[in-house]
């Protein structure tokens, strides 16, 4: 498990914590290296590689969670880690896309325009189409030298401490370690693919396509390759020239509330989110300082959710702001996070002692990333399981969070994120909701009678429960023939139901509506919807 290379990268890190002092961030005396704190862990991370890199951005954003100084220090790895030379940049370019530099572009800037962990940026110019076209403005992400080796070679690690964890602590079996990583590292091998960004990138382009609040970049897949990203390049004010944006005269408060209002959308409606949200990735259009505008770069990492974990989180957000902790207490169960032999009133009241006191704040000040965390502490004690596939979105929320408090400390997340899950709950169990499953499962619904009548055929012909089949079994095949014609007719019922609201409603429309009318109308509407909602509950065998 640990061969020569894995303990050589251990004593590597411990080494590289020695020599910059950090003793002091885990409790203990501080070391005596003179430059500040968070100069030295910056260094650190720095030197450890792109693994360490992204978990400094992700800290960088936590000025509630570090003390500033060191938060600011570790914003300067968002994109300011030493760039590779310009040369060998070029080399990868053209070998990646099988001609000189020269042939490619009309400029090339061979000194980085950004530095990061994985990649840096240059600008450069396409080659003109015509005689008034001065050629399109470009920036060229290219990724860095043996990225690759590096990356595997902490991966391995981490995954072999994983491992150690899962075997060994009393914890391990719950917090599933082995299955975080294997997220993890999913995640940080697609960002070392620019094909897989620019993908990304044309996705989240074509959701936000026409939007005020967000602009993405035009990808030219002429001048694409796994090593090589080319997209339209973006002029703003970056994020994290929060002084720069102050002077403009910036309207804060729209700036915060368009951000959150982006992220859950991505999250709830689109269901695919940029998951790399810090400062050195959003620019402002600041052409409109009234209602200001992102732009937004690096799309290395994206994250869907299934849709039960949709469901799961944004009913735990609506009923933990209502207070409604039984329901908090009833998803949990239902999402089989917690055992099934957990009692219910133990859960909710746990749930009630750590929420409560949160509500002693305005609802301005209460963090979603914070209500999380508690619920996961809470949720440890009854045996919760870890859901990896969410620790991206729990780490982009915290990210989005923490940034929107930056800008306009009085944000008020829950104002802007409500409407957005309210209106995707409607979108799921409204009735347009329900006539579209309709549609999509009436021909199953229709066609499940024929072929349970000739199972039950074929059995009897075998000579029933003698021959083999069991009377459980026929009174299982009994109840599923009933439940097929209760599905069948609660659809009828509901088609019914709507065809008379709508003819209801178009002999009559001819003269000035009557609220009698109209309420007679919505009510066989609603019967059509809930006989539909019950044809999809009903049960199958």
């Amino acid at each position: 498990m640990f061969g020569l290379g894995r303990i050589s990268r251990i004593w590597q890190i411990y080494s590289v914590v020695r020599r910059y002092g950090l003793s002091e961030f885990l409790g203990r005396k501080p070391g005596k290296d003179p430059r500040p704190p968070g100069e030295r862990l910056r260094l650190a991370l720095q030197e450890l590689g792109p693994v360490f890199v992204k978990f400094g951005q992700a800290l960088s954003t936590r000025p509630d969670i570090l003390p500033a100084e060191v938060a600011m220090e570790l914003a300067k790895l968002q994109d300011a880690v030493p760039p590779f030379p310009g040369s060998e940049a070029r080399r990868i370019i053209e070998a990646a896309l099988g001609k000189p530099i020269d042939e490619l572009y009309s400029e090339f800037d061979e000194t980085a325009l950004a530095s990061a962990s994985v990649a840096q940026v240059h600008a450069a110019r396409l080659k003109p189409t015509g005689a008034d076209d001065p050629g399109f403005e470009v920036v060229v992400k290219v990724l860095r030298p043996d990225v690759e080796l590096q990356v595997e070679r902490d991966i391995a690690l981490l995954r072999a401490l994983a491992d150690l964890a899962e075997r060994w602590h009393p914890a391990g079996k719950r917090l599933r370690p082995k299955a975080v990583v294997a997220e993890y590292e999913k995640v940080i091998f697609d960002e070392l693919d620019m094909m897989r960004e620019a993908a990304n990138c044309a996705l989240l382009r074509r959701n936000w396509l026409g939007s005020e609040l967000i602009y993405h970049p035009l990808v030219f897949w002429d001048y694409t390759r796994p090593q090589v990203l080319t997209m339209e390049r973006i002029h703003g004010v970056s994020l994290r020239e929060l002084d720069h944006l102050r002077a403009l005269g910036c309207n804060f408060q729209v700036l915060a509330e368009r951000g959150v209002e982006i992220f859950f959308k991505q999250v709830f409606r689109d269901n695919f989110f940029h998951a790399d949200m810090h400062p050195g990735n959003i620019f402002v259009d600041v052409s409109d300082l009234r209602k200001p505008s992102y732009l937004a770069v690096d799309f290395g990492i994206v994250g869907t959710l299934t849709q039960s974990d949709q469901r799961y989180l944004a009913e735990n957000f609506l009923a933990f702001f209502n207070r409604d902790y039984r329901r908090v207490a009833e998803l949990h169960l239902e999402s089989g996070w917690i055992p099934k032999t957990t009692r219910l009133e133990d859960f909710e009241s746990a749930i009630r002692t750590v929420c409560e006191p949160i509500f002693g704040k305005p609802i301005k000040e209460i963090s979603f990333g914070f209500f999380l965390l508690r619920l996961f502490q809470i949720a440890r004690r009854f045996d919760y399981q870890v859901q990896p596939q969410l620790v991206l979105l729990q780490k982009t929320l915290l990210t989005v969070e923490g940034l929107g408090r930056q800008l306009y400390p009085d944000l008020d997340l829950w104002k802007t994120a409500k409407p957005v899950m309210e209106q995707w709950m409607w979108d799921r169990i409204g009735p347009s909701a329900q006539l579209a499953r309709l549609r999509e499962r009436a021909p199953l619904l229709v066609e499940s009678l024929p072929e349970l009548a000739e199972r039950a055929m074929k059995l009897l012909a075998n000579g029933g429960p003698a021959n083999g089949a069991s009377a459980d079994a026929i009174d299982a095949l009994r109840e599923e023939v009933r439940a097929a014609n209760r599905r069948v007719l609660f659809a009828a019922g509901g088609a019914t139901a709507w065809l008379g609201g709508l003819l209801f409603y178009g002999l009559t429309a001819h003269s000035p509506p009557q609220t009698s009318s109209l309420v007679i109308a919505g009510l066989l509407a609603l019967a059509g919807a809930w006989c539909w909602w019950r044809a999809l509950q009903a049960p199958r065998g």
